[in-house]
């Protein structure tokens, strides 16, 4: 008898030529993506321009001049530079149901606390504190850049980015020389490295000057920001600082097979998810892709998936159709399908024991379902309907996707969740969707290229189905 598992396809040796030129230049642009946005705000920045650019505008517009809107209508939604929402209206009335992508554009990284400048023994450095689930050793000795926007009392808003340009400078935490490290080589690996050890290394000149001051390198620093970004200290209390590895997305592998870069959680999804949603046009069903902040710590806040805004939107959306009624919008989002778009684990020969083959993801053989997430019983998760499994699976086979479904980890061993259990609670069918992932949450993440495009023709041809 034939094993089951080992029947999925190795999606590598599917390909004609043509498939592979598409493949690689689509993989050339999402590594342009996740190399020039390391936030959730520059990556909303960057999608607006080019969500406009293919004819989408902002609904704020149709909201202040009571603009109707009709089957083709392409629209978006930028809720406080941090969550993007991105619709195209459908033929049939909302009141049917939306085909829905959701991923998250957060990543795991280090933010700047409130009060992060100081200097200790002629050393400036910035206090942080880490975001969501990380392994704190993972992010000393390497090169870390700085991301953000400083708001001032003016109200203007100051972006920063220094450590990707070839000329910058980089910042980065010290760790501790093999030669003096006994004690913390004894010390488990949550240990050896505390949240608070995480300091960045700013630099170590003094400013010229007063012989008073006794925090000159700091007074340097400032100086430094001062003189490029116009910003003082009190400003940086106002700031949403990020500290990220510095550093462009490369080719990963000699045969060029997968990529490496920073924040493919769950980026990898979110870009797909926004190619796939600005490449339909006049679909039955209103496409809707809904990308969102804080999933690293629980979806939790204003711009997370807990928050009203989505519900808000859909709302105004139903409103400028011209069929609003709170029962239509409980209809609505009842009767939508969506693919929660995240990754997963994917099995890693290094590490064979955290994961039980039978049900793990592999890296090239293509996009992956997972029916559930959670931990241990299934605790907090979504699973998805056998029903709309079976749908997916024909909708897979009829648009020619290489598919695999996985678990994420052997049980009891630890867990995990998605955005997917927060939009079910509307009672709608959502399932978990994505590629596998080595090294996930940590500062360089890896992603198989054939994966990536499976994942991309995916989300397409969900959007266009009608399941019906």
């Amino acid at each position: 008898m034939t094993d089951f598992k080992k029947e999925y396809k190795h999606a590598w040796t599917s390909y004609t030529e043509e498939d592979l030129k598409v493949l690689f230049e689509y993989a050339d642009r999402y590594k342009h993506f996740i190399s020039e946005n390391k936030t959730e705000r520059e990556c909303v920045r960057s999608l607006v321009k080019q969500a406009e650019q293919a004819g989408y505008r902002n609904l704020e517009d149709f909201i202040k001049t009571h603009t109707k809107l009709s089957t083709g209508d392409k629209v978006y939604a930028n809720y406080m530079d941090k969550s993007l929402i991105l619709c195209c209206i459908g033929q049939q009335p909302m009141e049917e149901g939306l085909n829905l992508l959701g991923a998250h554009i957060d990543s795991p990284r280090l933010d700047l606390k409130p009060n992060p400048l100081y200097e200790d023994t002629d050393i400036a450095l910035f206090k942080t504190h880490y975001y969501g689930g990380v392994k704190k050793y993972q992010w000393v000795a390497l090169p870390l850049a700085i991301h953000g926007v400083v708001a001032k009392k003016d109200g203007s808003v100051v972006n920063i980015v220094i450590g990707e340009d070839e000329n910058d400078p980089v910042v980065g935490i010290s760790d501790l020389l093999i030669h003096l490290a006994g004690e913390q080589m004894q010390k488990k690996l949550s240990e050896a490295i505390t949240g608070e050890d995480l300091n960045v290394c700013l630099g170590t000149i003094p400013l010229q000057g007063d012989e008073k001051d006794k925090i000159k390198v700091k007074a340097n620093i400032l100086k430094l920001l001062n003189e490029k970004y116009g910003i003082e200290e009190e400003d940086l209390v106002s700031a949403e600082i990020e500290i990220v590895p510095a550093g462009k997305a490369r080719d990963y592998g000699l045969d060029r097979s997968m990529v490496i870069g920073y924040g493919q959680d769950d980026r990898v999804c979110s870009y797909a998810s926004f190619e796939a949603q600005i490449e339909i046009t006049r679909p039955l069903r209103t496409t809707m892709t809904v990308l969102v902040d804080k999933e690293e710590i629980g979806s939790v806040g204003a711009s997370g998936m807990h928050s009203k805004f989505f519900e808000n939107t859909v709302a105004e959306i139903l409103n400028l159709t011209g069929d609003y009624s709170s029962l239509k919008l409980r209809r609505t989002l009842a009767r939508s399908k969506m693919l929660s778009s995240d990754v997963t684990a994917a099995y890693d020969p290094n590490h064979p024991s955290v994961l039980e083959k039978y049900n793990a993801a592999y890296l090239g053989k293509g996009v992956v379902f997972n029916k559930y997430t959670g931990s241990k019983g299934k605790s907090g998760s979504n699973e998805a309907n056998a029903e709309y499994v079976a749908k997916l699976r024909k909708m897979a086979e009829d648009n020619d996707i290489i598919w695999q479904t996985s678990e994420l980890g052997r049980l009891d061993l630890g867990g995990g969740g998605t955005i997917a259990y927060i939009v079910a609670n509307y009672g709608m069918d959502v399932i978990d969707c994505g590629v596998g992932v080595h090294s996930m949450h940590a500062p360089w993440e890896v992603t198989s290229k054939a994966d990536i495009y499976e994942m991309r023709k995916t989300y397409i041809a969900f959007l266009k189905n009608e399941f019906i």
